[in-house]
């Protein structure tokens, strides 16, 4: 007894869309100014912003080291 099988694809096929099609789609916009990204309250303290940007610094430089 044989049975056949029919696998459907394993990933659905996507059209492919440039990154301004993409853009277009979400309505995105360009930001204007960085401070548009400030969130409040991310760090509780200047030592916790300074102990951040201090791991930040450290990672760079052995990712630029490798």
């Amino acid at each position: 007894m044989t049975a056949e099988t029919t696998h459907a694809e394993p990933f659905p096929r996507y059209q492919r869309r440039s990154i301004d099609e993409l853009l277009r789609e979400k309505r995105s916009k360009p930001i204007a100014d960085v401070r548009e990204l400030a969130v409040d309250g991310v760090f509780e303290s200047d030592d916790e912003v300074e102990e951040f940007i201090s791991f930040y610094r450290t990672q760079r430089q052995l990712g630029i080291e490798e």
